[in-house]
């Protein structure tokens, strides 16, 4: 069981762990001791989740969804599996915490009156360099 809040626990049937070698430096015991892990967390099928927490989550999760609807989570930094399995969950957790946050709707604004004045004077400028650019013709020169 994988405590995220007070109010919200993951249940032991959601989350998976397999073990791997790791990759990187650590001699022979990078090619004999299955350290790296990773946790899978059923997202789409969990039940203490609501709808728009799992739409926010599948954005934030990025990569690390899969098509089935689980998060998938590789830890393989250091040489101890149980350090790895540690740093696995608090990545989980951090994401699920993130995607309980509602993002505050933005709330429209007219542009003030000194910027709308910053802007046609920009413009003007702007113009004005475009209006000398051209062929010069014999006249001028």
């Amino acid at each position: 069981m994988l405590r995220i809040t007070d109010q919200i626990t993951l249940a032991d049937w959601e989350l998976t762990e397999s073990f791997s070698r790791s990759s990187g430096p650590g001699g022979q015991n990078v090619n004999k001791v299955e350290t790296a892990v990773e946790l899978r967390f059923e997202a789409e099928r969990s039940p203490h989740l609501a709808p728009a927490v799992k739409a926010r989550l599948k954005r934030l999760a990025g990569r690390r969804w899969t098509q089935e609807g689980a998060i998938v989570i590789r830890a393989e930094e250091t040489r101890s599996q149980q350090r790895n399995r540690e740093l696995a969950r608090e990545r989980l957790v951090e994401l699920v915490r993130a995607a309980l946050v509602a993002p505050k709707r933005r709330i429209a604004t007219k542009p003030t009156l000194g910027s709308q004045r910053r802007r046609l004077a920009a413009k003007a400028i702007r113009g004005e360099v475009k209006a000398g650019r051209g062929r010069v013709s014999d006249e001028d020169a």
